[in-house]
């Protein structure tokens, strides 16, 4: 690959010039308040040889390159024994949600326990892996005389990781990209057959393989990456001092520890690019903002929508701009749309529970859409973690006779936690009593927590895809909003999360009718409204099995939709340009496998087939409802002021 042509920053006269530095004030110049770095500022001294694709080694270059290296590296050495305040240091212990290397050691002890402990298996487990490589040697060897052979591990054209052509091409790189695959299934298979394991253990170890595996892939490291050789030779080195440099602010950052620049956040602001659809709050307390979106249609469906997001992320996901916004969707087919906007909590909001979260959440934006537009009964969506308090919320309501959500939509959504995936390795007594021993000090969960967590769930996509291109490539993040909203995170309150860790996915208690609202037991079978589920093919937060387990609980009338791709990218999925399909099919019954076996695929996106659906419940139309037209009178423009606290 010839180098990456680079817009230079500098003297125009000097730009061609093969020797030309940079002054210190030139690099300065290109280091933004905001932590950023330009991405022309290291590549101002790219020499017009190096453009054309030469490969010849400019040793005055290659030197000063050097030098920056080392005075980049020191930068991010003193980020990283930079002494931190107390706040910090709060906020760093309060991330107790990632596994402990202690943990990870012990899973793997478990599986070397197994192994070890009879000679045969013992025995099997080491000629196993003997045999592969054998096999490997043979087949680079036939490749280094120049013969021609099918490689051991056939190469995957969906691991973005392994797309340069040398990781075929060459006998050296196809070895370590094999290798590294033999590896990693050797020792997934030995987890696998360790049969005496506890299955919360067995999910453990996986786990952790997983990430090993990720973080050792030879992709990972300059000496062994094709792509990063070319790279630097092209560059004399210059894409290593702008990692270098990146990696000293994301340190810096995160006051010693490695805060991961994902996008260039300098591109977006909400409320002028973000979250843009006219609306205003109409109500706030302590929790909420509940936000009255314009009405675009003359006429509008007597009942109300009100949005649940979930509170782990900001709400605008629904409303990330025009194209992409669910809620601007659900406008102009008619419906008067709400969305509530939680807080980012703080530590007054310590003692928020799900019931908090039921009372002062979705019961005040209840009492709020009656007095904005005198309807006592609406229809709900329930996003994530916001369905699962929706779910709780509609089985409270069954107890008490309240029939004000006259039919739901639960948008991947989890109510049976026993199949619910890669986070449940988080979630055991241990984890549960040093992440509440540390959530004691500030009254809630560090922001960075959760995204770590999540992160690790996609670790070659997530973290080393990142560290690749950032640190070793020297590549600024680019503009993406999607990723803009993914970083803007929130803060979880002591009580709510650790109630939603243990009740839910350690213990399972709603769906084994043992959770409890105010003393009154949550039955989801006595939840009889229409309900429409959406689970996603490849989610890995709210695994589509997970969700269907879930469905089943209900005693509701359930339309069940599977959309394409992931936890994200399968909700957002505008009808103007639709990504994914989707399919449909019949009842909630059975298992998940035999329902997707039989189930129809549709082309375009679900949105429109949900449209139809939740206007069928309630057909009626009245005059359309402008925000501030009822009793309510609006408090400030959409998006609103909490969805703009970020810590």
């Amino acid at each position: 690959m010839s180098s990456r042509r680079t817009d230079h920053a500098g003297d125009p006269g000097q730009r061609g010039s093969k020797n030309y530095a940079p002054s210190a004030q030139t690099i300065a110049r290109s280091s933004r308040r905001d932590g950023s770095v330009s991405r022309a500022e290291p590549a101002v001294t790219a020499a017009k040889d190096s453009e054309a694709g030469s490969t010849a080694i400019d040793l005055a270059r290659l030197g000063y390159n050097f030098a920056r290296l080392m005075e980049q590296g020191g930068k991010a050495l003193a980020a990283c024994l930079k002494p931190v305040d107390a706040g910090q240091a709060a906020g760093q212990v309060a991330g107790g949600m990632s596994p402990t290397v202690a943990d990870a050691f012990r899973s793997f002890g478990k599986v070397a326990e197994y192994w070890l402990a009879d000679p045969a298996r013992t025995l099997e487990a080491q000629t196993t892996l003997g045999r592969e490589f054998l096999g490997l040697w043979a087949h680079t060897l036939r490749r280094l005389s120049g013969e021609t052979d099918t490689p051991i591990i056939p190469h995957d054209p969906t691991d973005k990781r392994f797309s340069a052509p040398e990781w075929r091409e060459s006998p050296y790189f196809d070895f370590l990209r094999q290798a590294h695959a033999i590896l990693s299934n050797w020792a997934a298979d030995l987890v696998d057959r360790s049969d005496s394991l506890e299955p919360q253990v067995r999910e453990k170890a996986k786990f952790y393989f997983r990430q090993l595996s990720s973080a050792f892939s030879p992709t990972n490291f300059l000496a062994t990456n094709p792509e990063l050789i070319r790279e630097t030779w092209a560059s004399q080195g210059e894409n290593l001092v702008r990692g270098a440099a990146f990696l000293a602010e994301d340190l810096e950052a995160g006051g010693g520890q490695l805060k991961i620049r994902r996008v260039d956040h300098s591109k977006f602001e909400i409320g002028v690019n973000l979250a843009t659809t006219p609306g205003k709050v109409v109500f706030r307390n302590d929790l909420i903002e509940l936000i009255q979106y314009a009405p675009t249609t003359e006429e509008v469906y007597k009942r109300p929508l009100l949005v649940i997001p979930p509170w782990i992320n900001k709400f605008y996901i629904l409303d990330l701009n025009p194209e992409k916004s669910f809620v601007r969707y659900a406008v102009s087919q008619g419906l008067t749309v709400f969305v509530i906007s939680w807080v980012n909590p703080d530590e007054s909001h310590r003692d928020k529970d799900f019931e908090n979260y039921m009372r002062e959440g979705i019961f005040d934006a209840l009492d709020a859409i009656f007095e904005a537009t005198g309807e006592k009964n609406v229809t709900a969506i329930g996003y994530c973690i916001g369905g699962t308090l929706l779910a709780m919320t509609l089985a409270y309501m069954a107890k008490t006779k309240d029939k004000r959500i006259e039919s739901a939509s639960f948008f991947t959504t989890q109510t049976d936690f026993s199949e619910a995936g890669d986070l449940k390795v988080f979630v055991d007594e241990e984890h549960l009593k040093a992440l509440e021993e540390r959530m004691a000090a500030t009254g809630y969960l560090d922001a960075s927590a959760m995204a770590n967590a999540f992160n690790m769930l996609r670790p070659d996509d997530l973290i080393w895809s990142y560290v690749v291109n950032n640190y070793l490539k020297g590549q600024a993040p680019l503009a993406f909003d999607l990723l803009a909203w993914n970083a803007d995170s929130t803060r979880m309150p002591a009580r709510n999360h650790l109630s939603y860790l243990r009740q839910c996915y350690l213990e399972n208690r709603l769906a084994k009718r043992k959770a409890k609202f105010s003393g009154k037991i949550l039955d989801l079978s006595k939840v009889t409204i229409p309900v429409y589920h959406l689970a996603t093919k490849e989610d890995h937060i709210a695994p589509a099995r997970s969700v269907f387990i879930g469905a089943r609980l209900l005693g509701s009338e359930v339309r069940f939709v599977l959309a394409g791709s992931g936890h994200i990218a399968g909700v957002i999925n505008p009808v103007a340009k639709p990504k994914y399909p989707y399919w449909t099919g019949g009842p909630v019954t059975g298992t998940f496998d035999d329902w997707f076996a039989s189930a129809t695929e549709h082309k375009g996106s679900w949105w429109e087939d949900w449209a139809l659906w939740v206007t069928r419940q309630a057909p009626e139309k009245v005059p359309a409802r402008v925000p501030g037209d009822g009793e309510l009178a609006p408090l400030c423009d959409a998006p609103g002021e909490y969805v703009r606290v970020r810590y």
